[in-house]
């Protein structure tokens, strides 16, 4: 498997003083996905939960609809100049009756870190219609459950205390109980990573879950929230207009700047339970 992070000498100024010394930094890799052989998708990624990111990706692209839909995945013989498989390739061999996604319509598949939508070809082929009634999720969320999620996001993000370079996605039940976490320098591969893990346990739709990420929300990860049947969608930075859009439209529960003792509520605010005051 490749490293998650990687060891490398800087230049290191603070004020007068310099020194060099080694620094640890987040490994990115490219991971490509084919199915039955051919490829689909390439993504840069950390290397770890490679099978997750391809569950997750493969759900909230709307490829797959659960684990029952996948028949098998294997890492394929990829190597580097002195033969050593790099494990960058992984081949899905979709169920019997599950149809491939026709690549030449609506998607370029090559993703980066930083924006794993970049390739789609319009807004239109972008709003992949979930399977799941996210609008219709009872889930009420206690207020000061919301604001602690940050703190228990930050405090389980193990390679981010090693690097600072990593994007980080959490799911948690409305009750705050962090059920899983996992990082990557795409925040959109750190959302496939936690849905892919619920693939995997066969747990989709997740209903009366809340998805905690470490960055802004995107217009992708209200997708990919939207795709996996999340109700509740939290960041502690700013959602993109887009984002605002599709949660209104889908039914999800969009909050921002989750931070300290506050956030702001863009869509759906009934599911929040607030103090009296």
């Amino acid at each position: 498997m490749g490293r998650v992070t990687s060891r490398t000498p800087v230049l290191r100024i603070r004020g007068p003083v310099r020194t060099t010394r080694p620094d640890t930094v987040a490994s990115e890799e490219p991971l490509e996905i084919r199915l039955d052989g051919s490829p689909l998708a390439v993504t840069m990624r950390t290397p770890g939960a490679d099978f997750d990111l391809v569950h997750g990706f493969l759900a909230t692209e709307g490829v797959i609809a659960g684990i029952e839909d996948v028949a098998g995945l294997r890492y394929c013989n990829s190597v580097d100049d002195e033969g050593r498989n790099t494990y960058n390739v992984v081949d899905v061999d979709l169920a019997p009756g599950v149809e491939p996604p026709d690549t030449a319509l609506d998607r370029n598949f090559l993703t980066s870190s930083s924006c794993g939508v970049c390739g789609k070809a319009s807004i239109d082929a972008i709003r992949t219609r979930t399977r799941h009634d996210v609008a219709a999720d009872g889930t009420r969320l206690q207020l000061a459950t919301l604001l602690a999620m940050p703190d228990r996001l930050r405090a389980a993000q193990q390679v981010f205390e090693k690097t600072g370079g990593l994007h980080a996605a959490g799911l948690f039940t409305a009750d705050g109980e962090l059920v899983a976490l996992r990082e990557d320098v795409g925040r959109h591969n750190a959302v496939d990573k936690v849905v892919g893990d619920a693939v995997r346990e066969g747990r989709l739709p997740l209903a009366g879950h809340v998805l905690m990420v470490s960055g802004r929300a995107s217009f992708e990860l209200t997708q990919k929230a939207a795709m996996a049947g999340i109700p509740v969608l939290a960041a502690v930075s700013a959602p993109s207009s887009l984002a605002v859009e599709l949660a209104a439209d889908v039914g999800i529960t969009l909050v921002g700047f989750l931070r300290g003792d506050g956030c702001n509520v863009y869509t759906r605010s009934d599911r929040l339970v607030l103090d009296e005051a």
